[in-house]
């Protein structure tokens, strides 16, 4: 006889050693003893004939606990969307909606977004902040219930629609331009210094090959914050990709130089999220796209 059933308990216990870290500090939170934390954790495994945590400090989660996680989450979702509908909120209690959102849009127009759903669905708000083709392994994870990602393919168990594009423009420093450059020309761009984002950032790279070079300089700086990048640029540090939203006002007032302005690279952003008949959910999803809409082309 084949065991398909998963326990709700022992499901709800991975959960928390996931969350907490160790087994010891998931014991403290569900109130058991690590003994009983570790039979759970055990039995589950003996169910779906899977190990589903790697035994470190913290732990971590396998991919077959990566789904075990993720139907643990929805599941807590679900649980607390009834008791709300049902009029059996726990009192004072605040719905937390975790997304995975690049720094980009962190910076210019996501947080705005955000501030259009209504006071009244009392949701706080978890933010991490990852590479826009990277927040979708933290939804496949399921770390986040939603993501702000360039993947057009839909994690499993979730929905994806496109929410806009992200134009970003090649600038530098008018003091940049003229050091390394002799002027607004494009020609020795890939052998000058560039900002990076960080060692995953290949937007300036791919600008570069699509001018015919092999790549951006070995003289790269890299400056993990978008305000920072964008200010690395501004005061000459190198030259680098900049969101158009943020470009504008910088070009107006002469800080910036766009180097090549009808060569403009647009990134594709789409939002992801559970499949879940959700309020709070839907509610995010609403404001997101009411954001993209007035931000993103």
């Amino acid at each position: 006889m084949m065991m398909t059933e998963l326990p709700l308990d022992h499901v709800r216990t991975l959960l928390a050693v996931v969350d907490e870290g160790t087994f010891d500090a998931a014991a403290a939170a569900l109130h058991v003893t690590p003994s009983a934390v570790s039979q759970r954790v055990k039995a589950l495994e003996q169910r779906t004939g899977r190990v589903l945590l790697v035994r470190t400090k913290p732990v971590r989660v396998t991919e077959s606990g990566e789904v075990v996680v993720r139907f643990a989450r929805q599941l807590a979702r679900l649980e607390r969307d009834a008791l709300a509908e049902l009029g059996m909120p726990s009192e004072g209690e605040v719905t937390r909606v975790s997304v995975a959102v690049n720094a980009d849009s962190l910076a210019t127009w996501f947080l705005e977004a955000l501030a259009r759903v209504p006071e009244r669905d009392r949701l706080r708000f978890e933010l991490l902040r990852e590479d826009e083709k990277r927040t979708a392994e933290l939804l496949r994870e399921g770390a986040v219930m939603a993501a702000v990602t360039s993947s057009a393919e839909a994690v499993a168990g979730c929905s994806v629609r496109l929410l806009g594009r992200m134009r970003y423009q090649a600038a530098a420093s008018p003091e940049f331009v003229e050091r390394w450059l002799g002027g607004a020309s494009v020609a020795g761009l890939g052998e000058v210094p560039v900002v990076t984002f960080d060692r995953s950032d290949d937007i300036q790279d791919g600008f570069l090959r699509e001018l015919g070079f092999a790549g951006a300089s070995a003289v790269r700086h890299a400056v993990p914050t978008s305000e920072g990048f964008v200010e690395a640029v501004a005061l000459g540090l190198g030259w680098g990709m900049v969101p158009e939203v943020q470009a504008g006002t910088l070009l107006r007032e002469g800080r910036l130089v766009a180097l090549a302005p009808d060569r403009p690279v647009d990134v594709p952003l789409y939002w992801q999220q559970w499949k879940l008949d959700s309020p709070a959910l839907a509610a995010v999803a609403q404001a997101v796209a009411a954001g993209a809409s007035a931000a993103l082309r």
